[in-house]
């Protein structure tokens, strides 16, 4: 089976499974595992690395509408290189610090290939899952989609500065704090918009309506892309941007506007599920990042 096939298997075991993160007694916990040949592409820094690895678990906690309190990471490798651990635990660190959160650790084991497994936790009185969008809802994201596919192509082109930086994304913490109070549902981006979108319509028994126009493409996928078609396509598809996926009431939209760190785009409207999910009046296929 694939990854989405166990994860639904496992919902039906485990009573706290199927958001971006588990929430016990107000504490929230997410742990995600990545490994080089699948998610470091050649020319990935290990600064880089311990600070997308630690970033992708805060993200899960920020699609909670969580404060982050705290991230650990196992660090597994055929040696352990001085300047590579250490650009690691300081890229780790440094993420923390950007959400106001702590690094305080974690483990150390050898294998055959570099893999990292994190482990990030926060608080939430009220958290936000993925089952409440309501018909009527705006559905919303914040920043723009597509930094990693942008990445993905200057790695293999050679530009590895270039795609360090991009790779290097901000977890929404604030914005997802902001959007807590007013979000009816809410997950990030990992997966892809599209993919999101089928995921957020699955856990709350909805459709949604989706304007083109109103996707926000990184402007590092316009310059890369050939043409409008294929930058729409590797931002709505490729996955690995960790932004806010949120549904909001009308009503809401300018206070939640107002109160955001970032950019919040207006994609369109939740509908009832007989909808189906649509893209400019034509169905949204179920497609987007799926792990190795």
């Amino acid at each position: 089976m694939d990854e989405r096939a166990a994860l639904r298997l496992l919902e039906g075991e485990l009573a706290a499974a199927g958001d971006d993160a588990a929430v016990v007694d107000g504490l929230v916990v997410t742990t995600d595992m990545l490994h080089d040949r699948t998610d470091f592409p050649d020319g990935t820094t290990r600064y880089t690395a311990g600070w997308r690895a630690i970033g992708a678990s805060l993200s899960d906690v920020a699609a909670m509408g969580a404060e982050a309190t705290a991230a650990v990471a196992a660090y597994a490798a055929p040696t352990f290189e001085r300047d590579e651990l250490l650009a690691f635990v300081r890229g780790a660190s440094e993420i923390c610090d950007h959400v106001d959160a702590e690094y305080v650790g974690g483990d150390l084991d050898g294998h055959d290939e570099f893999t990292t497994a994190t482990t990030a936790i926060g608080r939430a009185d009220d958290p936000v899952r993925r089952s409440g969008a309501r018909p009527g809802d705006r559905v919303c994201v914040t920043g723009t989609l597509g930094r990693s596919a942008a990445a993905l192509e200057l790695f293999d082109r050679g530009h590895t500065e270039r795609a360090n930086e991009l790779f290097r994304f901000r977890p929404r913490i604030a914005a997802g704090r902001a959007l807590a109070p007013h979000a009816s549902a809410m997950m990030d981006s990992s997966d892809g918009l599209a993919r999101s979108l089928h995921q957020l319509a699955e856990a709350s028994d909805c459709g949604f309506e989706i304007e083109s126009a109103a996707v926000p493409i990184d402007d590092a996928v316009r310059e890369l892309a050939d043409g409008d078609a294929d930058a729409l396509e590797r931002a709505t598809t490729f996955g690995e941007d960790f932004e806010l996926v949120a549904t909001v009431p009308e009503e809401s939209l300018s206070v939640v506007r107002s109160a955001t760190d970032v950019s919040l785009s207006v994609l369109g409207t939740v509908r009832e599920r007989d909808h189906g999910i649509s893209m400019d009046g034509e169905r949204l296929a179920d497609r987007g990042y799926t792990h190795g």
